[in-house]
């Protein structure tokens, strides 16, 4: 079944407090990490690669089986404003007969601002709108741009949480082998094919080309990087402060951009990240690290750990949450680099030069 148009771990992983009528954020001084599963030489290259299919995909038989570890820490802000969601197992975490393909698996997220309310109240809802909206499962796509705007309009709505407060959604839908990433934010989507960086999502920053038009053609400005000299991002959920009423459009968007990939045996992992820790790392160092890691140990969580760890020693300004899904019970295997038989040799020209620099350098 196309998206367009589920086995092991059980449980999801939901981080953050129960929201209450008071909107303070909260104040973590320790990392958060928790793990789940469903049975190279640092390069610091920012050459990636953005999602594609090869021809030999759909004769694949390949089929993921999930495992993900996830960390958070609030580095040097005061307040931790970060939300995440691991499901390994959707099918027995929505407790109901699948109407979709299997194995399926839920991953997001969500870098709050402006209080904690409305990343909590995301993070807590999304997957449940996706899987309430009369489109799913066989609009995917549709629905989760629904949800999307359903949890904006909730936000809007809700008269115990902050509609000031705003954040950005990153997430991932697994159904089978069709992975459906859809991104509202300055959070990426990383995917590690072989251990190449392939970059299923884009940075919705102000001064982006693209997002730059859509705001200015909107009314909007630009002022020193920040939307109507605000906001540090695009496109957010909430932040109704900024958006006005419900019904208009205005240039802050809540509408997801949605990136369609069919899993292959040379699909190992994905990494999913704040911007706190893509203002310190590339997505090829990020790759590099995490495959170098599963090697040693094939642990997620440890993966997501180290990630936040150099993101820290690199000096984050930013809150910085990691999850790492891995798409197969064993460690990637060793790349074999093919040997060159060609026979390299100088020239006695080359030779004669060589010399007469060595000479000159005594």
């Amino acid at each position: 079944m196309e998206m367009e148009d589920s086995n092991t771990s059980t449980d999801a992983h939901f981080h953050g407090p129960v929201l209450n009528s008071g909107k303070p954020p909260r104040n973590l001084s320790v990392m958060r990490h928790c793990t789940s599963s469903a049975l190279l030489a640092d390069s610091e290259s920012d050459v990636v690669i953005f999602g594609f299919k090869s021809p030999s995909d759909e004769k694949s038989r390949f089929l993921p089986v999930f495992r993900s570890g996830s960390c958070s820490d609030k580095g040097p802000k005061q307040f931790m404003e970060d939300e995440f969601i691991c499901v390994d197992n959707l099918c027995h975490h929505l407790a109901s007969p699948p109407t979709f393909p299997s194995p399926g698996a839920f991953y997001g997220v969500f870098d709050g601002h402006g209080g904690i309310d409305a990343a909590s109240f995301t993070s807590k809802n999304i997957l449940k709108f996706i899987v309430e909206d009369s489109q799913f499962p066989y609009g995917v796509k549709k629905a989760v741009k629904n949800a999307f705007v359903k949890a904006d309009h909730a936000l809007a709505d809700s008269s115990s949480l902050d509609t000031s407060s705003g954040t950005t959604a990153l997430t991932a839908l697994i159904l089978g082998r069709t992975m459906l990433i859809a991104n509202a934010g300055d959070s990426r989507a990383v995917l590690g094919k072989r251990g190449r960086a392939i970059e299923l999502s884009k940075d919705h920053k102000p001064n982006r080309t693209s997002e730059r038009l859509r705001i200015e053609k909107l009314g909007g400005i630009i002022y020193d990087g920040y939307l109507n000299g605000q906001l540090s991002v695009a496109r957010a959920l909430g932040d109704w402060h900024i958006k006005g009423s419900k019904g208009s459009i205005g240039p802050l968007s809540s509408e997801p951009e949605l990136e369609e990939v069919l899993l292959t045996e040379e699909d190992e992992y994905l990494i999913m990240g704040c911007d706190g820790l893509w203002d310190v790392m590339s997505s090829q160092c990020a790759v590099t690290m995490v495959r170098k890691e599963l090697m040693q140990h094939n642990d997620p969580e440890r993966c997501s750990r180290a990630l936040v760890k150099e993101a820290l020693q690199r000096n984050s300004c930013d809150n910085l949450t990691v999850v790492v899904v891995c798409f197969c019970p064993d460690p990637p295997p060793k790349i074999e680099i093919p040997r060159s038989h060609r026979r390299r040799s100088i020239s006695a020209e080359g030779l004669d030069l060589l010399k007469g620099v060595l000479n000159n350098a005594i």
